[in-house]
Parts: C-alpha cells; structure tokens; sequence
C-alpha cells in the first residue's frame, strides 16, 4: 500500500502553492490553477505536470493524508465543480519538514539511465553507440533551452536557481555522454559475446559469479 505521507516533487508542489495562497490572502487553489501557475513559471521542468491525472491522484493522496483539505466546491455556469483546496496545520508542518529535508539531504533517486548503462555490456557496442549519439543531441538542444530561459532579461537569480542547477546536472552529463562517445568510436570501451563468455568462463571456474570480480556481466542466456 502507498504511503500517503510518501515525499514526491509534485506533492511538494502542490503544498508549496497551498502555502503560497495562505500566504498572499488567497486561501486555497484549485489543480487547474496550480497546473498552469507551474508551467507559468517554468517550474515544470522540475516538476513533473504533464499528466493532470497524476495531479490529481497525488493531490488525493494528500487529502487522504490529512495535509490538506477541501476549501470549497463551486461551480461557473455549465462549467464542472472546481474544488478548491487549502493547507491544514498537519500539512503546514510536513511542508517544512520535507523543504528542509530536501535542501540537506542528497537521495538515492535510481533513475533509468544509471540502470541501463550497468548492463550495457547486453547490447552490440555499436548499438550502443548510436543510442548514446541520440543522448547526447537531445541533451545539447536541452541545454540551449535552459541557456535561453538563464538568459531572460530581469529575472532575479532567486527564481532561476532550479534553472542554474539543471544547467550545471545537464552539463555534466552531456560532457560525460560526450568522453563515452568518443572511448566507443575509438574502441576505447569495447566488448564482444565471445570476450564476456570467455571471462564468464574463467571467473566460474573458482565457483564466483563475474559480475562479483570484474562488475562485468556475462551473455544473454548464460
């Protein structure tokens, strides 16, 4: 079963806008408005709000938690109910903690690309090879985009430091991407099915799995 005190970037969001209403005399938002104010700002670049049903899943989830509450439910002609929701005390005090926690604690996120590249050695080194040149061009139109937002005129750093720490993560890794490019095309890094099960062959001849010795892994099927 989830947890619905579980910490996600978008229920961050959605207590931090809460927060931000309280604060200005608002009292409440309603999803559509903290959707947009997201993307508005530019904040879905480390927000995922692409889906508004996970919006809404994860703004039930906080319901359920008790960090927030239903403020009111309206209705605009034939338009649905809109359901407006405000911060409850409980939800006051988990938004601090976890802003705190956030901004001292470095995590283990697991993303999918660390995961694929430990088991690499699965796929043709030419494969790999093209896969990486995809990387690396989506990676470079990404970073002009984000040069093009840092470069906005009289925009105050407070609210492009998010901006500033993806620029600095996008970077290094498409520099990263880039030495291993350059290590494949030269044969730098280089593998095939009969080296990893030549040393799948040497390795287990003492009992001990490769992957233990060397961190390589051996061929599909063996």
């Amino acid at each position: 079963m989830e947890n619905p005190n579980r910490r996600s970037t978008l229920a961050l969001a959605v207590l931090s806008l809460l927060g931000e209403a309280e604060q200005y005399g608002e009292g409440a938002m309603h999803p559509y408005r903290m959707q947009q104010l997201i993307k508005a700002r530019g904040k879905d670049q480390v927000v995922n709000v692409g889906q508004r049903a996970s919006l809404y899943r994860t703004i039930d989830r906080l319901r359920k938690a008790a960090l927030i509450a239903v403020h009111e439910v309206s209705r605009e002609g034939a338009r649905p109910e809109r359901t407006a929701y405000s911060l409850t005390p409980q939800g006051r005090a988990t938004w601090r903690e976890w802003m705190l926690d956030a901004l001292a604690t470095p995590t283990k996120e697991y993303p999918a690309f660390p995961a694929a590249i430990a088991f690499i050695p699965m796929l043709p080194p030419q494969e790999v090879l093209r896969q990486l040149e995809r990387r690396h061009d989506l990676l470079s139109a990404e970073l002009a985009g984000i040069d093009a937002e840092l470069s906005a005129d009289g925009v105050p750093r407070l609210f492009l430091l998010e901006m500033e720490l993806l620029r600095a993560t996008t970077g290094a890794e498409l520099a990263w991407v880039a030495s291993v490019i350059e290590d494949l095309r030269a044969g730098v890094i280089a593998w095939s099915e009969d080296q990893l099960r030549a040393l799948a062959t040497a390795t287990r001849a003492d009992g001990r799995d490769p992957a233990e010795q060397h961190g390589t892994l051996s061929p599909a099927g063996e």
